[in-house]
């Protein structure tokens, strides 16, 4: 089997990287970066994020394990006293697969430029950089409302803990094939209107947000700022993508426990 480390960069995870690339290959594992079977990552859940953007175009192939060397994450669910008995699992124990879905992102321009299209994990956040944000919400081609405020957040069902939950969008499990779309500051008067509530799509919906004014806005994917957005963006379209993120799980880690121990839990 095929692997790498990936490491937050601190003293503390560096060591502890150097420590399971060595241990691993003296359990006759390969180190391979560029097409590992599985990445481990030290640090935090943005360190796995970090390692799903630069293995998502072998999402098939690739399952993700996370160490955490600071709070305990949604992602990075190890911790350093267990580093021993994680390396111990991946040489000697077939591990099982969850998936998790992702969120697709397709942005078009108004000036002719090539649609590019994302993959989130999180999530994908689209705010004015000047004034409000005004944009069409559409869902399966009909408009449903017109969103003016300080910008929208689509988010994945295991990222609806992260930015969405600051916004008070609900927490969805990982297992529902599905997205939520919370708003940032919203104005809501006589003369404009919006729900003012989350809306939780199904995989079958697309969501397409088509900028109205003449503004410059910022689009994040997973918190990642995305260069060169400005007055050309034309259309934002968020579906549940085809692909899923694959992580290598060695034991049981129940998602509800995680939030109860990261929100309620002292």
């Amino acid at each position: 089997m095929k692997f790498t480390v990936t490491s937050r960069g601190d003293t503390h995870s560096d060591q502890l990287c150097e420590m399971i690339k060595k241990e691993l290959q003296l359990g006759e594992l390969v180190f391979d970066e560029e097409a590992p079977d599985i990445v481990i990552t030290v640090g935090g859940d943005g360190t796995l994020l970090e390692a799903f953007h630069v293995y998502a175009h072998r999402l098939e192939e690739t399952a993700f394990v996370g160490i955490h060397t600071g709070h305990l994450g949604f992602y990075a669910d190890w911790v350093p006293e267990e580093v021993e008995h994680l390396v111990t699992h991946i040489i000697k124990t077939p591990y099982q697969i969850v998936e998790y879905p992702l969120l697709e992102v397709v942005i078009r321009y108004r000036d002719g430029r090539a649609s590019k299209r994302h993959l989130a994990l999180n999530e994908c956040t689209v705010k004015s950089t000047e004034g409000s944000l005004v944009c069409n919400v559409e869902i399966k081609g009909e408009t449903f409302e017109t969103f003016r405020g300080d910008g929208l957040c689509m988010s994945t069902p295991s990222g609806s803990t992260a930015y969405n939950k600051a916004l008070g969008g609900a927490i969805l499990h990982p297992s529902l094939a599905s997205m939520q779309l919370s708003e940032m500051a919203s104005i809501n008067n006589r003369v404009y209107r919006t729900l003012g509530s989350p809306l939780v799509l199904p995989q079958h919906h697309t969501c397409l947000l088509k900028l109205l004014n003449d503004v410059s806005v910022q689009v994040t994917i997973d918190h990642f700022n995305i260069p060169n957005y400005d007055e050309n963006v034309d259309t934002i379209q968020c579906r549940v993508a085809e692909e899923k993120v694959r992580f290598a799980r060695f034991r049981p880690f129940p998602f509800w426990k995680r939030v109860k121990e990261s929100f309620i839990s002292e």
